[in-house]
């Protein structure tokens, strides 16, 4: 049963692993690059993952295929999007939020690696009302 606590516990892994790539290669990569580093380190941690999963869209009782891709699903409870950019825009939000609503999931995180510090500037969590409806 997923609880706020464990997916809190799930976040500082994640972020962890972040730190840990961020503070091997520096900002200024690709997306591709950050993202293949951080499989490995989600892999040396034990984390379950998906990486690029394909985000179903179920409309009025049909799947309608899609090209829309979540960069990471972890542990099937957690949304993770990878950017390497100036600064997050409200739509990186809204597509991260998109994608949580789609995957029936109450915890979503983005991560930009154009930052000096991932920990202070580089990451955000995010909720939806499944969240609310957690337990401790």
């Amino acid at each position: 049963m997923i609880t706020r606590t464990y997916l809190k516990d799930l976040v500082y892994q994640v972020n962890g692993c972040a730190i840990e790539v961020h503070k091997h290669l520096g900002p200024g990569l690709l997306e591709s690059v950050y993202h293949k580093c951080l499989i490995k380190e989600l892999s040396f941690k034990g984390l379950n993952f998906q990486s690029e999963m394909i985000v179903p869209i179920n409309y009025k009782d049909f799947v309608v295929e899609s090209d829309l891709r979540c960069d990471l699903f972890i542990e099937e409870s957690l949304v993770l999007e990878l950017k390497t950019v100036e600064k997050v825009l409200p739509i990186h939000e809204a597509q991260l939020m998109t994608y949580m609503k789609l995957l029936k999931v109450p915890m979503g995180l983005i991560i930009n690696f154009n930052v000096k510090h991932i920990f202070n500037e580089g990451q955000k969590t995010y909720v939806n009302e499944l969240y609310r409806k957690l337990d401790d």
